[in-house]
């Protein structure tokens, strides 16, 4: 008797997840290309239900590994913000959505650092003073890879 109980749980349950969440839920999925850069860290914003990824090239990654902070010549960030979305698929995971924004962060030929925003709709103004920002995006340490 307990073996059909359990067997009945088990196919209900496995009945119930299978069921079509995409039908009244339309997600707009952006893939973001990150092009040459490599992905550094990623962060999650739970209050606005955001997720961002940084990449960067190899320079960025040492700037960001380094204690002194001097700006690389050749170094260049890109975070790419998204909200999240619960993963219809997995309970309790998430998956990224829409994109929100994408900022870019390069240095110059004499290590100055030039920020520039932009959001889904195109617009280049950004929330935030651009130093505030610049050194959010200087905060990140790299995630260790084996």
């Amino acid at each position: 008797m307990k073996r059909i109980f359990y067997l009945t749980t088990i196919v209900s349950a496995l009945l119930t997840a299978c069921t079509s969440w995409e039908a009244g839920h339309q997600l707009k999925r952006i893939v973001f290309d990150a092009g040459d850069l490599n992905f550094i860290s990623t962060s999650f914003n739970p209050g606005k239900e955001t997720m961002a990824a940084l990449y960067g090239n190899q320079e960025a990654v040492s700037l960001l590994s380094e204690e002194n902070k001097q700006s690389d010549a050749k170094a260049e960030f890109k975070l790419a913000t998204f909200k999240y979305h619960e993963n219809p698929q997995y309970i309790g995971g998430t998956i990224t959505g829409e994109l929100i924004s994408v900022e870019t962060l390069q240095a110059d030929k004499e290590g100055n650092l030039f920020y520039h925003y932009r959001d889904s709709s195109g617009s280049e103004k950004g929330p935030l003073p651009k130093e505030e920002r610049i050194k959010y995006i200087l905060g990140y340490k790299p995630v260790n890879r084996p």
